[in-house]
């Protein structure tokens, strides 16, 4: 059998995800040495481990460690990349080709990870059965999340195709081992019915921020369902998440300084980081801002020029932003230096999900579904009186989308924003030049498949104009 095919649908090397996220003391030793899963798991810290590692893997460079997000962001109207490195400027200037890898393997490796303790039976394992229980639903909010992100990066919903990403439901499935896509409806329905039951499963008495949670997955569901367009089901969800009472807004005084805190009251959601998991160059911090000066690192990822003016003087998330010089006598560049500012370290936390997008979902959703329904309004205003910034009149599409855009910025939301609503999208080259301007839909709003992956499954079906 081919290793790649096998890779994305079993994952060979399971303990070197494990060994990202836990101690081998924490696993029986078959696990620890790389054995086969089957009869290794005999209790319910050894299902722990495995979510360790799957959230870990998370962590990476290659996925919300850094790319993730800033492809998200660089090729939106939020920022360009320099070339300083040479990072990120094929994603920026819409230039990349099948052999671009992306997400694909890391998010298929935290689907296997999932899948291993989704389908454990927890009959005769030792521990605390309603933790295994816990654990195997935030198994099953990873999974919905990993094949979110893949069709959002992969699916062919904003190029006029019908094609998904393929869904994988098991560790080790012998009759599916060249698995097709399914198509965008398909997977969607999946990533619903996981988060449905993942909410289901979970007791919030287990919870904790750096571990997927019971309002993890509404607050998910939501961000779903505003991206499909699914208004009902935003809105019910994103009232669950508000209604737990378990999260509040940051103040104005505190919106800066909980970048660089962990846990902090606004946070639903957020990916533990170490230096051992992400040091340094592979980090969100060396990619968003130069360390030190003169200049060294990467610093790739510049801020639009044209970004500062978006925010009133008064308003707190202006001060994310700041100039920075490469060397004496240079024009200083606007960056992001307040969202992941640990430069130091690199050990700041990743938050993935925050009350704040969640009221921002629950006013877009309550807003499409009646235009006149005021408390579309007084979800707005909660935010922008939290931030310093002029509370709103009225609301309109356009005012929602530019609030999202101001409180969620640097966070990996942009891109999507600008495609789930039809926007064209302006592609600028190192010095900020526009490169050409893609219209809606595009075959470019999709990543290729990696070629490795076409090459190796026949069944596997490349996306247009690649």
């Amino acid at each position: 059998m081919n290793n790649k095919v096998f890779k994305l649908t079993t994952i060979i090397a399971l303990s070197m995800f494990l060994f990202n996220g836990c101690a081998t003391d924490d696993l029986e030793p078959t696990l620890a040495q790389d054995k086969p899963v089957e009869g290794s798991i005999t209790s319910v810290g050894n299902l722990f481990s495995i979510l360790k590692g799957a959230h870990s893997q998370m962590t990476s460079g290659g996925y919300y460690g850094q790319a993730m997000i800033i492809t998200n962001e660089v090729r939106s109207d939020n920022c360009f990349s320099n070339g300083y490195s040479g990072r990120y400027s094929t994603q920026a200037e819409y230039a990349y080709n099948e052999n671009t890898g992306y997400v694909w393997d890391n998010a298929y490796q935290v689907i296997a990870n999932a899948n291993i303790i989704i389908n454990q039976s927890l009959d005769g394992l030792s521990g605390d059965l309603a933790y295994g229980s816990h654990i195997q639903g935030q198994a099953t909010g990873l999974r919905a999340l990993a094949h979110f992100d893949l069709l959002r990066s992969f699916g062919q919903q904003h190029t006029g195709g019908s094609l998904g990403v393929p869904i994988i439901t098991q560790f080790k499935d012998e009759s599916n081992l060249f698995p097709a896509r399914n198509t965008v409806d398909e997977v969607k329905a999946a990533i619903y019915a996981d988060l449905e039951a993942a909410f289901t499963m979970m007791d919030v008495a287990y919870d904790s921020k750096i571990y997927f949670s019971k309002y993890a997955a509404k607050a998910l569901e939501s961000r779903v369902a505003v991206y499909f367009g699914d208004w009902p089901r935003a809105r019910d969800a994103a009232m669950e998440v508000l209604g737990s009472g378990m999260y509040t807004i940051a103040p104005a005084g505190s919106f800066v300084s909980n970048w660089g805190s962990k846990q902090a009251g606004n946070s639903i959601f957020e990916l533990q980081n170490s230096a051992s998991d992400n040091a340094g160059i592979g980090g969100l911090a060396y990619i968003y801002r130069w360390p030190t000066f003169p200049a060294t690192g990467y610093g790739d990822i510049q801020v639009v020029d044209n970004v500062y003016a978006l925010f009133e003087a008064t308003d707190v998330r202006r001060d994310i932003l700041g100039y920075q010089l490469e060397a004496t006598g240079a024009t200083p560049s606007l960056r992001n230096m307040g969202k992941y500012p640990d430069t130091v370290s690199y050990t700041d936390n990743i938050p993935l999900m925050r009350i704040e997008e969640v009221i921002l979902n629950y006013a877009e959703a309550l807003f499409e579904i009646n235009n006149a329904d005021p408390a579309a309004l007084t979800q707005l205003n909660s935010i922008t009186s939290n931030r310093g910034a002029s509370a709103h009149a009225s609301v309109t599409k356009q005012i929602i989308l530019d609030e999202r855009r101001k409180e969620l910025m640097f966070e990996g939301f942009r891109f999507d924003d600008l495609v789930r609503t039809g926007e064209s999208i302006d592609v600028l080259g190192s010095i900020q030049n526009v490169i050409q301007t893609l219209t809606y839909p595009n075959n470019l709003f999709a990543y290729p498949i990696p070629k490795a992956e076409t090459d190796a499954n026949s069944n596997m079906v490349q996306n247009a104009g690649y």
